[in-house]
C-alpha cells in the first residue's frame, strides 16, 4: 500500500505523490546496536548504514569527575541507523527496531520515517524495490 504526500512540483503544491519506499532513520543506544541487527535480520533485511553519532535530548547528558574537576558531559554516544525498505515492509521494521532497543530507560531513542521517492542502484542502475 503506497502513503499519499503532498509533494512540491513545478512550484505548486501536488496532491497523490505515491511513494512505494520508505527511509527509516533510527537513533539507539550503542549497547543495543546488536540486538537490533539481529532483528532486522530475522525480518530479512540485508542492507543499513550504521553511523556512531553524538547527541542528547531529554536524557540532557551527566556530568563526570576527572583528576577533582566536574565536567558536564551533554552530548552522549548514540548510534543511527539508516535503512531504505519497501512500503509494506516500513510498519514490521519500525517495531523491531523499537522493541529491540527499548531498555525502558531515558535515552533509549528515537525513529523517524521519511517517504522516498527514488532509490537507484550505482552499479547496475537499477531502480525502486530493485535496487534495494
Amino acid at each position: 500500500m503506497a502513503a499519499l504526500f503532498w509533494s512540491y512540483g513545478a512550484g505548486q503544491l501536488v496532491k497523490n505523490t505515491q511513494f512505494l519506499m520508505q527511509k527509516i532513520e533510527a537513533i539507539i543506544r550503542p549497547m543495543r546496536l546488536d540486538q537490533v541487527k539481529q532483528a532486522l535480520e530475522d525480518l530479512g533485511i540485508t542492507g543499513m548504514t550504521v553511523t556512531d553519532v553524538r547527541g542528547y535530548g531529554h536524557q540532557r547528558g551527566h556530568t563526570e569527575r576527572y583528576r577533582g574537576n566536574t565536567y558536564v558531559v551533554n552530548l552522549l554516544p548514540k548510534i543511527k541507523l539508516e535503512l531504505v525498505v519497501t512500503d509494506r515492509m516500513a510498519e514490521a521494521v519500525i517495531e523491531a527496531v523499537e522493541e529491540a532497543a527499548r531498555t525502558g530507560e531515558i535515552g533509549d531513542g528515537k525513529i523517524f520515517r521519511y517517504p522516498v521517492e527514488r532509490a537507484i542502484r550505482i552499479r547496475t542502475g537499477d531502480e525502486g524495490e530493485a535496487a534495494l
